[in-house]
């Protein structure tokens, strides 16, 4: 029977719930939000598949891309609309033109971050753009299995610890299955998110960017547009006080602290990531839209990069990650956290409302021992 005692050892990846044969496993929130594994005892026969399918108990061995890339798609408005280089839409157009079915995160219509599928191609529109929030997994990782063992194609996309869960949830490589993780900073309280967007007051919203590159790639605003299309709220992301609390790692999951499926654990076929510092690396690659960096680590993913019609270039992966640590890093636990969590609970979501921005000093600082 899988038991939490250290919320640090919980992705929150689901796969326990997912496995469970008598359904006794149910997703909870806790205080801070975050979905954790609340076992029925009565119900429970101690099949102990729970503890067998945990990411966090049974963390793979790293392993090494077969080959790196800088990338971007041809498309320079899905790019637009791309957190970074457009790559993952040239990924899930080529499953889905083979009748397959392609697995993301999208905004459900309350706005919340759900784990969610489309079999066609304006379906995919819903999964681009950085959600800076944890996603339910839901039944996905049934209805996957489902369409693997039915003969479909599925492109399955998430966080590094959503894809080890889901591979450790089917207990069987599956030919007709592609894994694409998104390289993860940590993944902020879903419970944040909900209060911090209720309190704008907005209403009829109809698209909410949480990386809008109309600034600019590497110095991206958080925007919301009413049913009109008209932007109703935007803030550079280095002024919004939700974006501020996650990038200080403030909202983050413990787990994120110690993630058990970094640096090539999560056995992925494919690895996206933003290719910061590219103007020093590929510069001819490079025009502040969104370059996407690809790791290729299976043969399965390199057949389908081989497939693509886009702008590629070979990238060398041990001069990429020191720009992008957490390809192969978990992100530090400040220790600012606890304070602001005690906050919270005092004043709810004022406790986010009230940060300020960093000094000048402080990002110099930050930026020296990074």
């Amino acid at each position: 029977m899988i038991q939490i005692t250290d919320k640090h050892n919980c992705c929150g990846c689901s796969a326990c719930a997912s496995i469970c044969p008598k359904y006794c496993i149910t997703m909870q929130a806790d205080n801070e939000g975050f979905l954790y594994p609340s076992v029925d005892i009565d119900k429970c026969v101690d099949c102990h598949l729970c503890e067998r399918v945990c990411p966090c108990i049974n963390s793979e061995q790293s392993q090494n891309p077969i080959e790196c890339y800088g990338a971007k798609n041809n498309d320079d408005s899905i790019r637009r609309q791309s957190s970074s280089g457009g790559i993952f839409t040239a990924f899930a157009e080529g499953v889905i033109n083979k009748e397959g079915v392609v697995f993301g995160a999208a905004f459900d219509n309350e706005w919340k971050v759900v784990h969610t599928h489309t079999e066609t191609i304006d379906g995919i529109a819903a999964f681009r753009g950085s959600k800076y929030v944890q996603s339910g997994i839901g039944d996905s990782f049934r209805q996957v299995k489902a369409f693997l063992k039915s003969g479909r194609e599925v492109l399955f996309s998430g966080t590094p610890c959503q894809v080890a869960g889901l591979k450790r949830f089917l207990r069987k490589d599956y030919e007709n299955l592609l894994t694409i993780e998104v390289v993860c900073h940590g993944v902020p309280s879903p419970k944040i998110w909900r209060e911090y967007l209720s309190s704008l007051e907005i209403k009829n919203i109809s698209s909410i960017s949480h990386k809008d590159k109309t600034t600019g790639w590497r110095g991206y605003s958080f925007t919301i547009k009413d049913i009109n299309q008209k932007v109703v709220f935007t803030e550079k992301a280095s002024d919004n006080k939700y974006m501020m609390a996650f990038i200080r790692n403030l909202t983050l999951r413990p787990s994120c602290f110690s993630c058990p499926a970094k640096a090539g654990r999560s056995h992925a076929d494919i690895t996206l990531a933003d290719y910061w510092g590219i103007e020093h690396l590929l510069p001819e690659l490079d025009d502040n839209k969104g370059t996407s960096f690809i790791c290729v680590n299976s043969p399965k993913g390199l057949a389908l990069v081989n497939e693509l019609n886009i702008q590629i270039i070979r990238a060398d992966f041990q001069k990429t990650t020191p720009y992008n640590s957490c390809i192969v890093k978990s992100t530090i636990e400040p220790v600012a956290r606890k304070q602001f969590w005690k906050e919270y609970e005092k004043q709810g979501i004022a406790a986010l409302l009230c940060l300020k921005k960093q000094g000048i000093i402080q990002r110099i600082i930050k930026r020296i021992l990074r």
